[in-house]
């Protein structure tokens, strides 16, 4: 790959985990804010705002998301490995290759149903008055960036696979 290339390739890589990370904080910080401040205002004031519970877990889900994105930038989601104690390293792979490609379809299929999803929501309205699509465009956004991952994550297995040399 050419220098500035890869160069860009870094930087964007960089930024986007920056990005990442720089979300998940403001949005369980929010979440506390929020939190705390209904309940305080539960106990204190005997009120609170209406769509303060709602708008907690929509929260929930867009941090679960996020996270799941960053799970699989770094690939440190949930996997069961038991096949790579048993058999040389080179073959190991095989296995982590077909579950990359398995996780990589169904991100991809969740992402294709979760933007059939959003079209169906497209008029209806959350928090009170903010259109739902909005809300849940992360669905089909986080899936399809977790399906670009794994098939990455699929890609870069295969080709040290095939590399000359592995033991």
């Amino acid at each position: 790959m050419e220098p500035a290339r890869e160069g860009f390739l870094r930087r964007a890589e960089r930024w986007g985990t920056a990005v990442e990370n720089g979300v998940m904080v403001l949005l369980l910080a929010g979440m506390m804010i929020v939190a705390v401040g209904q309940i305080v205002l539960r106990v204190f004031f005997s009120g609170g705002f209406v769509w303060a519970d709602e708008l907690l877990k929509l929260m929930v889900l867009w941090i679960a998301l996020i996270a799941s994105i960053a799970a699989s930038r770094s690939n440190r989601h949930l996997r069961i490995d038991i096949v790579s104690h048993f058999v040389p390293k080179k073959y190991a792979r095989v296995p982590v290759m077909m579950v990359d490609a398995f996780a990589s379809f169904m991100c991809g299929v969740l992402a294709w149903q979760s933007y059939r999803y959003v079209r169906l929501s497209v008029g209806d309205t959350v928090l009170v008055d903010v259109p739902a699509w909005m809300v849940y465009s992360i669905l089909p956004v986080a899936f399809a960036i977790m399906s670009y991952r794994f098939l990455l994550s699929f890609g870069t297995e295969a080709r040290q696979l095939v590399k000359p040399g592995q033991q």
